[in-house]
């Protein structure tokens, strides 16, 4: 595993100016390359606003990052101890324009950044969202170990995308036990709502997932359930995650653990998830 640590370079030149941010985002490009292509934009008017933002983050972006690499390091060893594996992937950190917090690269064994102006410096909360970006790496790299065809993937669909998230929150539990629930939702204390939401009307959840399933495409999909721009229906946003957890605990206590981290590598897979949301919806 290798870390790529540009925030150094942010906090030791920063000026507010688009000039100096073209210069850094130019500086690691590669860095930065998924982080506009998916997840910002990459526009005069994106950056004009997060140069407005930054001079009230600069001191939480300094302490998430004296906090996230010796987090990084415990919790990639609980990985090797719980599930024996190893991260190969690159690590980024970045300072990035107010959008994701933290997402994993579009590969079968995928990198991972981490946008620190959008994380708590809160240890617990850091253990969390990089137990759950390091889960799903972890989720494709036990796949990879088996006959899986990558190419079968159904990427786009939203029931996949539903799985993994769980998937990933699932492992977050696992790597960092016996925190608040919501956390592993919400990755700061600001969830605790959401999760008694969550928990009284499930079912209903279910329906309305199923119901827009139908209908959207893949892109409003991931908006609505998915995106934190998301939450029309209820007012509250990245329900899916939620979802998927409950569904791949469930799998986890019918298959066994490791039947349920492989069960996406089968060709069925997709109804299998739309099965049990119907029947739980």
């Amino acid at each position: 595993m290798k870390l790529i640590d540009t925030v150094p370079y942010f906090l030791n030149n920063y000026e507010p100016s688009i000039s100096f941010l073209k210069k850094y985002y130019s500086q690691y490009s590669t860095s930065f390359e998924e982080y506009f292509a998916y997840h910002c934009k990459d526009t005069e008017e994106r950056h004009l606003q997060s140069i407005r933002k930054y001079p009230s983050s600069l001191p939480v972006i300094t302490e998430v990052h004296r906090n996230i690499k010796p987090v990084i390091k415990k919790v990639t060893e609980k990985y090797k101890v719980v599930y024996d594996i190893e991260f190969p992937n690159n690590v980024n950190l970045i300072v990035g324009g107010f959008s994701s917090n933290a997402f994993t690269h579009r590969q079968v064994i995928p990198d991972v950044t981490f946008s620190l102006e959008k994380l708590s410096p809160n240890p617990d909360h850091l253990h969390v969202i990089v137990a759950h970006e390091f889960g799903h790496a972890a989720h494709n790299i036990l796949t990879d170990t088996t006959d899986v065809n990558w190419n079968q993937m159904r990427w786009e669909n939203a029931l996949l995308s539903l799985y993994r998230e769980g998937a990933a929150t699932y492992f977050s539990k696992r790597i960092v036990p016996n925190l608040n629930s919501s956390i592993y939702f919400s990755y700061n204390d600001e969830g605790e709502e959401w999760m008694e939401f969550c928990k009284k009307d499930e079912k209903k959840i279910i329906a309305a997932f199923l119901d827009d399933y139908s209908k959207l495409s893949s892109e409003d999909m991931y908006k609505e359930w998915f995106s934190i721009n998301g939450g029309t229906h209820f007012g509250f946003n990245r329900l899916a995650y939620y979802i998927g957890y409950i569904f791949f605990e469930t799998q986890v206590n019918e298959w066994g653990e490791m039947n349920a981290i492989l069960a996406w590598k089968n060709s069925d897979f997709i109804e299998t998830i739309h099965s049990w949301l119907q029947s739980n919806g």
